[in-house]
């Protein structure tokens, strides 16, 4: 018990190194702020020095905390590569934790559990669905290995590698012009870039009165209700097929880039596998999307 209390404490540690603020780690780790002070305070009493300073504009490493951070990981590392050991299923003699966010499952996360199984019998897998931050976090913390992601968080320990190029299409519920769109459109936040884009091409749409921050959980909402948003190609090609959602043609389309952050520290051959795998899942994938997107403008 005291061991795994020594690792909460470490975890809130580098979550508020990573994010700078006390309040902010609270809401990432879903405590209180006086909770997440109260865990940095007992680090600080057992190491016998003072990990942050503290002030209205958030909370700042001293050089004691500096140092204190790669021990930090270290130890974060050690506890779940020893956790996910020890969890391995009889008849099994490694494993491999991953995360995607919900877009990215649809015929690539997936895909690439069939491709490493097909390529490690021995290989036992373990799969985590969320957003950028909640896997960023369990990155960090050693709880998975890799993530798939739309908005990758550079951060110590861990290396970001492109994967494909994804296409965001507007889609809507019911035939419509895109001229014909107004009080119907969804905004779906997909980050920064996206939507300085938009604001760009579609000036008109920047004042929804709905906007949603769930990714591809968004398509579930469009298909049920007379309403469009830009939704991945790919995540929705099922509801293009079956004719529940429809193609806005005369709508401009944008590239979305997904990416892998690795955990540092994965076994080489491991590694290898798993990045080969995925290189061709990806490439499959974006074959398909090609070839979908290719049959949209001819259609």
């Amino acid at each position: 018990m005291v061991v795994i209390m020594d690792i909460t404490l470490i975890k809130t540690f580098i979550e508020v190194a990573n994010s700078g603020s006390f309040v902010a780690a609270s809401e990432r780790l879903f405590v209180t702020q006086s909770a997440v002070s109260l865990r940095v305070q007992r680090l600080e009493d057992s190491l016998g020095h003072a990990l942050f300073t503290r002030s209205k504009a958030g909370a700042l490493l001293t050089p004691e905390g500096e140092q204190f951070i790669p021990y930090a990981l270290s130890l974060l590392k050690i506890w779940e590569e020893a956790r996910q050991q020890i969890a391995i299923p009889e008849g099994y003699s490694r494993s491999f934790s991953f995360g995607a966010q919900y877009s990215l499952w649809h015929r690539l996360g997936f895909r690439w559990i069939d491709s490493l199984q097909t390529a490690l019998p021995d290989l036992s897998i373990r799969a985590e669905m969320g957003m950028s931050d909640r896997l960023t976090r369990f990155l960090v913390e050693g709880v998975i290995q890799a993530a798939l992601l739309y908005s990758p968080q550079l951060r110590p320990g861990l290396v970001v590698e492109p994967v494909l190029e994804d296409e965001l299409i507007l889609v809507s519920s019911f035939e419509v012009d895109l001229h014909a769109i107004t009080t119907e459109y969804v905004y779906v936040d997909w980050g920064p870039e996206f939507t300085h884009m938009h604001a760009t091409a579609l000036p008109h749409l920047t004042n929804s009165g709905r906007s949603l921050s769930l990714g591809g959980l968004a398509g579930d909402y469009i298909v049920n209700r007379k309403a469009a948003a830009y939704l991945p190609a790919r995540s929705v090609q099922r509801y293009l097929d079956a004719g529940k959602l429809h193609v806005v043609a005369d709508a401009p389309r944008f590239h979305y880039p997904a990416w892998v952050v690795w955990r540092e520290g994965l076994e080489p051959e491991l590694l290898s596998v798993a990045r080969r795998t995925l290189v061709d899942v990806a490439q499959a994938a974006e074959n398909e999307q090609n070839i979908m997107i290719g049959k949209l403008l001819h259609d």
